[in-house]
């Protein structure tokens, strides 16, 4: 049994996360313990909401650090929505400093004339690293669901996973680097893409787990 850590801030999505990965074969403990996170063998960081009060619940928590040292101990560690903002530097939405793993910012979608701002609703993704053990066997330019007005502008566009346009701008869907994923997008809501990402996440843990073991 893959011992799945779901990090609880109280920013939203939880449960319904947690669904998404129990329909792809894992069983998700949600949990703020930095001992449970740590002892984990993947870790998933959820969220929904404003980016200064999840930085601030983290610190709070006193798991500023967990994510940190979870994130460097090489486990998968997958971010999803606001879970991915705050892997950054800080944001146009507030004032709180992110924590840092990945530089960059993250920035309001302009406004145009013929886009709504949030991004709400099915778009296409644009693969970077067609490789990325998250989007095997996905359809070319997989569709999925985005609730957002804020994207990440890394200052490293390698760690780009994905990209998605709205409108004129094309951004950041989501990125990667070595044991760290991160997408804008909910997944859990993306129906059947976004459930085989999610059990191509689960795939990837149990695969690193066989290796290990040999």
């Amino acid at each position: 049994m893959i011992d799945l850590a779901v990090i609880d801030y109280d920013m939203g999505n939880l449960h319904s996360a947690c669904k998404g990965l129990e329909k792809a074969g894992a069983v998700p403990k949600i949990t703020n313990s930095p001992q449970d996170i740590l002892s984990a063998d993947a870790v998933v960081l959820p969220g929904v909401g404003a980016f200064d009060p999840a930085m601030k619940h983290i610190r709070e928590l006193n798991l500023e650090e967990t994510i940190k040292q979870a994130i460097a101990s090489g486990k998968p560690f997958l971010g999803i929505c606001l879970g991915l903002q705050i892997l950054f530097d800080g944001s146009a939405e507030g004032t709180e400093r992110g924590l840092g793993i990945i530089p960059g910012v993250v920035r309001r979608f302009q406004s145009e004339p013929d886009i709504t701002i949030p991004q709400m609703g099915w778009n296409q993704l644009e693969l970077k690293q067609p490789n990325l053990a998250l989007w095997q066997e996905l359809p070319p330019d997989p569709y999925v669901y985005f609730v957002h007005s804020f994207y990440v502008d890394p200052l490293d566009s390698s760690v780009n996973a994905a990209m998605v346009t709205h409108g004129t701008q094309t951004v950041t869907a989501a990125i990667a680097r070595g044991n760290l994923m991160a997408v804008q997008f909910h997944p859990e809501k993306s129906a059947d893409n976004g459930l085989k990402i999610l059990s191509n996440f689960v795939t990837l843990v149990k695969d690193r787990l066989m290796t290990s073991s040999c």
